[in-house]
């Protein structure tokens, strides 16, 4: 099998409610598809769906380097041949890990596909039989994210990720609202991103939030400042997650040889697909960390690709991959009975693509032939 063309869908999905964070207010989310064919009729899907304050990558950027510069690489190449396909890409560009990871989702697809097999088998097989998605709930006024925490779990959620990092002050009334209003009995989850920046600015509301009982702060500091992270981990008996602090095997070698943080949030965008986020938790399982998989808001693709290899992996304890439930219109559908998801066992990412809405709703297409 080879691969003998590749399509290139940019896409805007669109948002149910804003998504709104520490650095961005998102109003709908800019992805670019892949759709790769083969000389056996078979054709896999991939996604890349670029953060520019993350990995530096834009929308604009990821399409043309899958355009001008990976994509005519991998052309004529097997999809299992993954060493191979990571080796061309990574001598072709430095980086651009958003534009590998779907190229690298669109391979495991085919592979699936190929083989009669859903990706997590390909992966190490079924370890969790279900996942548990957390409510993911935006910055906004704290009785806003209190009554939004309180609709959640009267909906069956009892994971709730709460996303902080503008006004200190603020975001301390934010955490103990919510807490007020779900009782003690309801994980709650922070995620400041970046957005506090400084060691000691973090611990000012790490130590006023001691009694809310969070399960863990994550990335509190800015991403490149690995020695503040570990001050604040050294600081607080609360467990310290890294995620835009964590792109590759490099920061996560960093990260196993200071132990700098206590969890590690695992992104495909940000290492370059299923392929490298293997590596990565290896790695962290030889050092004793635990996982989590996130994500950059990606469609039922992406989010799929996360989940099978959450599947398949014990060190991957928690997913933060709930993109599908925040689109008013995605390609594809994943089986969620709120809060739990569970992947069948049809082949590749088990995943029946929506053409006409992937036809609606992008912007540019181009096709790229051997």
């Amino acid at each position: 099998m080879k691969i003998t063309s590749i399509e290139v869908f940019a896409v805007r999905l669109p948002l149910k409610t804003p998504f709104i964070i520490s650095y961005h207010t998102y109003k709908d989310m800019p992805s670019i598809f892949v759709k790769l064919h083969t000389d056996t009729g078979l054709t896999g899907y991939g996604e890349g769906t670029p953060d520019e304050h993350v990995t530096g990558e834009t929308w604009e950027g990821v399409r043309a380097i899958l355009v001008n510069t990976i994509t005519p690489s991998v052309i004529g190449m097997n999809p299992f041949d993954l060493e191979r396909i990571h080796d061309r890409m990574d001598k072709a560009i430095y980086g651009a890990t958003t534009a590998k990871a779907a190229i690298d989702i669109a391979c495991y697809d085919l592979m699936g596909k190929a083989s009669g097999q859903p990706v997590f088998n390909l992966l190490g097989g079924r370890y969790h039989d279900q996942l548990e998605f957390p409510k993911v709930i935006s910055i906004l006024p704290p009785e806003e994210m209190a009554a939004e925490a309180k609709a959640a779990v009267n909906e069956g959620y009892r994971i709730l990720k709460l996303k902080v990092g503008t006004d200190s002050q603020l975001d301390i009334e934010r955490i103990r609202a919510v807490r007020q209003a779900v009782g003690d009995q309801i994980a709650i989850k922070v995620d400041a991103n970046q957005g506090w920046e400084t060691s000691a600015a973090s611990m000012q509301v790490l130590d006023q939030i001691k009694d809310c009982r969070i399960d863990w702060i994550e990335q509190p500091v800015i991403a490149s400042d690995m020695h503040g992270l570990k001050e604040i981990k050294q600081k607080t008996a609360i467990p310290v997650m890294i995620d835009e602090g964590l792109h590759g095997q490099k920061e996560m070698y960093e990260l196993t040889a200071t132990r700098s943080a206590d969890m590690m949030n695992i992104k495909l965008m940000k290492c370059g697909g299923l392929y490298r986020a293997m590596q990565l938790v290896h790695q962290a399982e030889l050092a004793g960390f635990t996982c989590q998989i996130g994500s950059m808001v990606e469609s039922a693709v992406a989010s799929a690709a996360g989940l099978h290899l959450a599947t398949a992996k014990k060190r991957i304890q928690t997913n933060e991959l709930v993109g599908p439930l925040m689109f008013s219109k995605d390609i594809a559908r994943l089986d969620i009975d709120l809060p739990f998801v569970r992947l069948s066992e049809t082949p590749g990412l088990g995943l029946n693509i929506d053409e006409a809405t992937l036809t609606e709703l992008t912007y540019t297409h181009d096709v790229i032939e051997q």
